[in-house]
């Protein structure tokens, strides 16, 4: 219990601290669009990083200094470039923040930004890969460490996703999407900085 305690408390944390806003902003909760796809696949790829990291990946990675640089700059360039088209949004703004009826962001757009904000982001293979896999190794029942992190993960996103329901009202203003857009461009770049300098 002590171990899946821990790795709840450290994977929920590092999403919230790092990834989350990057990783699902809560537009798809205020569109009202796939919410249950979406939540589902950022926590399923979570699960899947978690469970490579605790199965000891983490201790290859860290064992090749050089590939944890190479995500690292990586990971940097992918958020400077998507935080500058989220500010570009913000500043152009127009039909895209406002928000849309049911269905009109089609599946697979959602689940390719996805997919595409968890697979090709270095500093989620950092925190679930690398972080998470290194300090499992501490605790006997590693299993147990490694369902605690996937729970976080599933808690984080699905109540971030339909928790996002209630401010749809506010959302109906185009320029409280800017200023959300604004926001998650500038934590994407502070995260990238933040990598940059690690």
């Amino acid at each position: 219990m002590q171990a899946a305690v821990a790795g709840f408390a450290l994977g929920f944390s590092l999403i919230l601290g790092d990834r989350g806003a990057e990783r699902l902003c809560p537009a798809p909760g205020l569109r009202n669009s796939h919410v249950f796809a979406v939540c589902l696949t950022c926590a399923l790829s979570d699960a899947v990083l978690i469970a490579a990291g605790v199965a000891g990946f983490g201790a290859l990675v860290a064992a090749v200094p050089g590939i944890e640089a190479a995500m690292r700059v990586g990971g940097a360039g992918f958020l400077i470039w998507y935080g500058g088209r989220t500010l570009h949004a913000a500043w152009k703004g127009g039909e895209r923040l406002e928000a849309a009826p049911v269905g009109a962001v089609g599946l697979r757009p959602a689940l390719l930004t996805c997919l595409a904000l968890t697979w090709l982001n270095p500093h989620v293979w950092l925190d679930t890969v690398v972080l998470l896999g290194a300090v499992s190794a501490q605790y006997a029942d590693r299993l147990a460490f490694a369902l605690g992190a996937m729970a976080a993960s599933f808690v984080f996103f699905f109540g971030l996703g339909y928790g996002a329901r209630v401010l749809a009202p506010v959302f109906q203003s185009p320029a409280a999407w800017r200023v959300l857009d604004v926001v998650v461009g500038l934590t994407m770049w502070a995260i990238a900085v933040k990598l940059l300098l690690m």
